[in-house]
């Protein structure tokens, strides 16, 4: 009998036709077959892999996965949804992962050298050419492997040395609803060089069922340059949103970021930090909503990997009905990184007996000279404040939301500018358990 030979996925057997059809530099066909290889070699992250151990890929896996068609019509209310009210941005729109010139909003002029642009238009830049698809941690990610083979288009944002972008560029993903299950994935390259400041949002909704976003976006920060990343999961319920973020920060430059994930069926993300000069400092902050079945997962990396660097985390997760909440944080510091200053925490609220959170925090030092910490708690609503409120004459429904409301958003307190924050708080606070409960009293 002959030996059954697996079928290699549809995504590989399609890639030779869909190489075929691109008009790409020679350095980007060599790194989409690198990373094809790679994606072959690591194959779909299973539950016996440690980093994939409570998160189960297998719908997606076993989907008939094809390539987006670029084409679609644009739903205007679903793109006007991902607009944050009374904030003034540079906008940049994706649908499907790929540029839509026509439904992006004229928001201005940018500073003299800032670039917010398509990805698929910048390809012949010798800062693409240098950055993309070069961040050293994304070698065992299948995911992002996927992405590198895949993507169609996304976004180059640049910003030159001593330059300030005083208002965010705003990269707004919208997927269609696709009738057969389809991949976009759009591929964000940030570069700020020596001294530069720049904000990026990124939001990202529709998607129906079946629809995979497989995001990757890479953030080089120059030395005492600042970018601050908000990333807003915001797809439909039934979508799966595979994501990473990898950082990389020279001298005394800062990386914040912070990830809101509300949608989908299974939303994944992976942050990976770098710092490699001394100086630098990050902070990571995390918020998950989950309901129903859903499952939301954060997994961060930060490697100290220099001396005097800081680094501070705070994710949080509410969870309701079947809800699975997944939080695995690991703080790296190396031999050479002396004067390290790192503190972790993850905070869950549990609001029902079928939710299920997995918290795994973790601290690997091999320095002895630093300052690092790291907890988890997960609890219930505070009876004793749930009781105050209802002697006030608030019912209790309207009381549990109230305390869940606060629990969630104070998360997002380091998120700039007001008009930002408030839009964010208005999209969670219409996902948060409660919330039509207590907007009727």
């Amino acid at each position: 009998m002959s030996p059954v030979v697996a079928r290699p996925h549809p995504l590989v057997e399609q890639f030779a036709a869909v190489q075929a059809q691109r008009s790409e530099p020679a350095w980007l066909k060599a790194r989409r077959q690198a990373a094809l290889e790679r994606f072959q070699s690591l194959g779909f992250p299973t539950k016996r892999d440690e980093a994939w151990k409570y998160t189960s890929v297998a719908p997606i896996a076993k989907a008939d996965l094809t390539p987006a068609d670029p084409g679609h019509a644009v739903d205007a209310q679903a793109l006007d949804a991902l607009r944050a009210p009374g904030l003034e941005t540079h906008e940049i729109v994706l649908v499907d992962g790929v540029f839509r010139p026509e439904v992006t909003r004229d928001t201005g002029p940018l500073p003299d050298g800032v670039l917010v642009q398509s990805l698929a238009g910048a390809l012949e830049s010798g800062v693409v050419e240098k950055h993309l698809e070069s961040h050293p941690d994304r070698d065992d990610l299948a995911f992002a492997a996927l992405n590198a083979a895949y993507f169609a288009d996304g976004v180059f944002v640049f910003v030159p040395k001593n330059v300030t972008v005083e208002k965010p560029v705003h990269i707004v993903h919208l997927g269609s609803r696709p009738e057969r299950p389809q991949l976009q994935a759009p591929r964000i390259l940030i570069v700020a060089e020596t001294s530069a400041r720049v904000q990026v949002l990124e939001s990202y909704g529709a998607s129906g069922e079946g629809g995979l976003t497989d995001a990757v976006t890479e953030v080089f920060v120059g030395a005492n340059a600042r970018v601050d990343h908000v990333k807003l999961q915001l797809e439909d319920e039934q979508a799966w949103h595979v994501a990473a973020i990898l950082a990389s920060i020279d001298r005394d430059g800062t990386f914040d970021s912070h990830s809101i994930s509300i949608g989908g069926a299974i939303a994944r993300n992976d942050i990976r930090v770098r710092f490699e000069q001394p100086g630098g400092s990050t902070t990571l902050n995390g918020l998950f909503v989950v309901h129903g079945e859903q499952l939301a997962d954060h997994h961060t990396v930060v490697d100290h990997r220099v001396p005097h660097c800081t680094s501070r985390e705070l994710y949080k997760g509410v969870l309701d009905e079947k809800g699975h909440g997944v939080f695995d944080g690991k703080v790296w510091v190396r031999p050479q990184a002396q004067k390290t200053d790192s503190v972790q925490t993850n905070k869950n609220l549990v609001l029902s007996k079928d939710a299920v959170i997995d918290t795994k925090p973790q601290l690997e030092i091999y320095a002895d000279d630093v300052r690092c910490a790291h907890g988890a708690t997960i609890g219930q609503i505070d009876e004793d404040a749930l009781y105050y409120l209802r002697a006030r004459g608030i019912g209790e429904s309207a009381a549990r939301s109230l305390l869940t409301r606060g629990f969630a958003t104070d998360v997002l307190d380091g998120i700039e500018p007001e008009p930002l924050r408030a839009a964010i708080q208005a999209w969670l606070v219409d996902k948060l358990p409660g919330a039509k409960e207590l907007e009727a009293e």
